[in-house]
């Protein structure tokens, strides 16, 4: 296990489980909330800024990745040998999301990029809702297609738990 990525829904924990991970193995933690949006407002950068930083991390040797970030998902698939998909049900990820969102209200998490501060955002909280309805079946398929990774699928936190304890 030298380079990881962490998907599933939002709230499902992948930042935490990398931080984590991260701790446990010394690999290096890449959040990709951290380079996909510009420091202080919210915006994301530039498709071709966005794809450049991720691909000088991705030459790295060693990395943990959370994020979703369809469109690059082939390119994170392909330099990765260890897949963990939290694939939590919907309440989960939303009672998360909701208890994060309170904690967290006006400041910028550490997984995120400086100054975009927690709010709540009802277009996220639907995006949340909607992710196993338009992401599960997808993302089930591409990674029955990885024949060469090491491919942990989580269906909740106490199975995630064990394999943390596993390792």
């Amino acid at each position: 296990m030298e380079r990881v990525i962490i998907i599933g829904c939002g709230g499902a924990g992948k930042s935490t489980l990398a931080r984590k991970l991260g701790e446990k193995t010394g690999l290096p933690v890449i959040h990709l909330d951290q380079i996909f949006w510009s420091p202080g407002n919210w915006k994301h950068l530039e498709r071709e800024e966005f794809d450049a930083l991720l691909l000088r991390e991705l030459e790295k040797p060693t990395w943990i990745l959370d994020g979703n970030f369809d469109r690059t998902m082939a390119l994170r698939l392909e330099k990765c040998d260890t897949v963990l998909y939290l694939d939590y049900n919907r309440i989960v990820c939303v009672a998360q999301w909701l208890k994060r969102v309170v904690t967290n209200w006006g400041k910028a998490r550490v997984d995120m990029a400086p100054g975009c501060a927690e709010w709540f955002d009802p277009e996220f909280l639907g995006w949340i809702w909607n992710f196993n309805k338009t992401h599960r079946k997808q993302y089930y398929e591409m990674l029955s297609a990885q024949k060469e990774k090491s491919v942990h699928i989580f269906k909740n936190r106490r199975q995630l738990n064990r394999y943390l304890c596993s390792l």
